[in-house]
């Protein structure tokens, strides 16, 4: 059983430096995006970005832009649930779903990572054999043996293992790199390439290939775990410094795997598209002809190469990804070891089962059979995630904004159609076989599409027909937890909104007194709400906005008798927008305000400006008013 937290053993084991450094605080949170990035850069991959480069050219590098902005924006919003909420996506889903869902979801997002594990497994193998000659049977046999090297890593603590990734991601962008050098493709060509187009109908084909190999679902599962490891201090100020951090790790570590698979794209259209090799699609035959086609035997050892470190460094992320399913769905823990075998062997035995009736040459067509089984669950991942950071309940001030929500669904529905027809053609095709092969795929297909069918109907309408169903939670499932108790540090300054109405004096004297208590400066500020204000700024000279502030230079002479520094400021415009720009250019740390008090219709008439304030600020606001 788990003990509740995600990935427990490395759980808040990595401190962030109390040190206002910007650097040293990136450097502190780099790290999950990169294991995550490896999913994007995956032997299953690279087919397809052959495959489109040698019939295609340069012409679908768009298609990857593409594929990356939607997995950066997802992957953003996965570690925001992670951060926000300390449970992963398993886990929400878990506390989400009644049991019955659950259990599906668990069995479709195993069968994603044994797909998953399927192309690494291949490609290793694949790998071996470029570069040592090596049989195939015999490489799917000796990746069994990096379940050791999954045991060491995690012996060895999360930043040793996000280090040993980031090398491999290192090996991997080099070596195509060099292969960039050595193929000298056509820069104009490169850059009309991002301009989007489908030369033919089949080209459709294609793009939704590479969109269903490039957004990987067990990824998500896995960064919302991830990001846990960080010792982040739940406070509003400190998850909004740490979602700042995370983004910052994710776009990086993803434009890292873009430009990668952007290389190999590149790589196949400037050798085998350009010298007419058009029908290129295996990644066997990619590395036969690399070497007469670049003039140089140096292109194919590279290549090998990166294609052994894709498929190793996707086993690891793998195989955590897999631990945090299960234990997240089902709550069971096993040993990372023992996981670890169970993963490999839902790959191994299919490849070798395949291999030994079919033939060495039949496992590009199993290559092609994991996409379709990623494809079919990625839905199955995105769906509940946009649900769920879009959960006021759940994620509090931190739900995302409208238009980012917008966005996300435009994500959802291009994955889901285009991965709905991916699926659909892969399906009919194998329905359509005669004999007993396409009897067998008829009648296990159509039910299995039934009912996968079903269970995306009800993710996606859940919040809508089945919420109040929903099992309740503890109270504490997803609200930020003290770890340790320690004093506040004192406020460096305190800013009091004043409106000069019946608040004010309650106002003035919290502020006054948590100022003296703080020793530190005191900022008044009255926002002009006038038309003329509204429209001149800070350059309107009316009579009022003169009285105000010498209203408010009273006050300051009056606090400095009781020895407060205090100074004075005026607003013009809204205050919900204007207090925010106030309070972050004087670097304000505590913010009293005056309730309003306005009750029923009067509240939705006036507005809620303290709410709307507090969604605005990262910083501490306190509400002062006079009781009744």
């Amino acid at each position: 059983m788990s003990d509740g937290n995600s990935l427990s053993e490395v759980h808040s084991t990595v401190a962030v430096p109390e040190s206002r450094g910007f650097l040293r605080r990136l450097f502190a949170f780099a790290g999950p995006a990169y294991l995550v990035s490896v999913g994007y850069m995956d032997p299953g991959n690279w087919a397809t970005d052959i495959a489109a480069g040698s019939r295609y050219g340069y012409a679908l590098i768009w298609v990857l832009l593409m594929s990356n902005l939607m997995a950066v924006l997802l992957q953003s919003l996965s570690a925001r649930l992670g951060l926000v909420s300390g449970r992963d996506l398993a886990q929400a889903s878990r506390d989400r779903y009644p049991p019955a869902v659950n259990a599906a979801l668990w069995v479709l997002c195993e069968v994603a990572i044994g797909a998953c594990d399927l192309a690494e497994v291949i490609g290793s193998a694949i790998g071996l054999q470029l570069l040592f000659g090596l049989p195939l049977m015999y490489g799917v046999l000796i990746t069994a043996l990096d379940t050791f090297l999954i045991l060491f890593l995690h012996q060895a603590g999360i930043r040793k293992m996000e280090a040993f990734i980031i090398v491999l991601v290192g090996t991997i962008g080099s070596c195509f790199l060099l292969e960039i050098v050595l193929s000298r493709p056509d820069l104009p060509g490169i850059a009309r390439g991002f301009l989007p187009s489908l030369p033919d109908r089949d080209a459709l084909y294609y793009a939704i290939g590479i969109l269903g190999a490039t957004v990987m679902p067990h990824n998500l599962y896995l960064h919302s775990s991830l990001v846990q490891s960080r010792k982040v201090v739940k406070t509003a100020n400190g998850i909004h410094r740490s979602l700042k951090y995370n983004t910052i790790d994710s776009v990086v570590a993803l434009n890292i795997a873009f430009l990668i698979n952007a290389a190999i794209l590149v790589m196949a259209a400037a050798v085998f598209f350009r010298s007419g090799h058009t029908e290129v699609a295996s990644i066997e035959e990619a590395h036969r002809l690399l070497a007469p086609l670049v003039g140089s035997g140096v292109a194919p050892v590279v290549f090998a190469v990166a294609l052994i470190c894709a498929g190793q460094s996707s086993t690891i992320t793998g195989t955590l990804a897999g631990q945090i399913v299960m234990e997240g769905f089902v709550n069971i823990r096993l040993r990372p070891w023992l996981r670890r075998l169970l993963t490999r062997a839902m790959a191994i035995v299919p490849t070798v089962a395949v291999i030994a009736v079919s033939g060495e040459g039949a496992t590009g067509g199993l290559l092609v059979f994991s996409q379709v089984l990623l494809s079919m669950q990625l839905s199955f991942a995105v769906i509940p995630l946009i649900h769920m950071v879009s959960d006021r309940n759940l994620m509090g001030a931190f739900v995302i904004r409208p238009w980012v929500k917008g966005l996300s669904w435009a994500c959802a529905a291009v994955i889901a159609v285009l991965n709905v027809k991916l699926v659909i053609d892969e399906v009919g095709g194998w329905m359509a076989k005669g004999g007993a092969a396409g009897a067998a795929a008829r009648y296990a297909a159509l039910p299995l599409a039934v009912a996968v069918g079903a269970l995306l109907v009800y993710i996606l309408v859940e919040p809508y027909f089945f919420a109040a169903r929903r099992k309740r939670l503890p109270r504490d499932v997803h609200r930020p937890e003290v770890e340790r108790v320690e004093p506040a540090r004192p406020f460096r300054k305190i800013a009091a909104a004043l409106d000069f109405g019946e608040a004010d004096a309650e106002v003035l004297a919290r502020a006054a007194g948590l100022a003296s208590a703080n020793r530190c400066p005191l900022l008044l500020i009255h926002c002009v709400e006038s038309a003329g204000a509204a429209a001149l700024g800070g350059e309107i000279t009316d009579t009022e906005s003169r009285k105000d502030l010498d209203r408010l230079r009273r006050y300051t002479i009056a606090l400095g008798k009781h020895d407060i520094q205090a100074e004075a400021e005026l607003g013009f415009g809204d205050p919900v927008r204007v207090l925010p720009e106030i309070v972050r250019r004087h670097g304000v740390d505590l913010l009293v305000v005056g309730a309003h008090g306005h009750k029923g219709i009067a509240d939705w008439l006036h507005g809620s400006t303290i709410d709307e304030l507090r969604h605005r600020l990262n910083i501490s606001v306190l509400v002062a008013g006079r009781e009744g």
